[in-house]
């Protein structure tokens, strides 16, 4: 039996979540400041998402950011496409345009 593919199966996260974020952690006990200020600002906005604990999965910790050209975590992914780490998240909530690019997600809706 082979071994599953790190890099498919990231790639299948992203595609089958609307919206996920690559944490460490998980939100209701982030493991770091940049987590913990990612998931603050997602719940402002009232997203549903999923998440990966990339503290629990050095696979995916150690593979995704060659994938995403990002080097940090958290990484969120909205629609298949990266988002970015904490400081653009914060700043995306701050001036409006997470919730905007969360609301064109369908299943964020409440």
């Amino acid at each position: 039996m082979n071994k599953p593919d790190i890099q498919q199966i990231i790639r299948d996260q992203i595609a089958s979540n609307s919206v996920i974020l690559y944490m460490k952690g998980t939100p209701e006990a982030p493991e770091c400041g940049f987590s913990a200020a990612a998931i603050k600002a997602l719940n402002a906005c009232g997203a549903k998402f999923a998440y990966v604990n990339v503290l629990q999965a050095p696979s995916i910790r150690e593979r995704l950011p060659s994938i995403s050209q990002w080097p940090t975590f958290p990484q969120l992914f909205i629609n298949g496409e990266l988002v970015g780490g904490s400081d653009i998240v914060v700043g995306m909530a701050a001036d409006g345009t997470l919730k905007e690019a969360l609301a064109a997600v369908s299943d964020t809706a409440s």
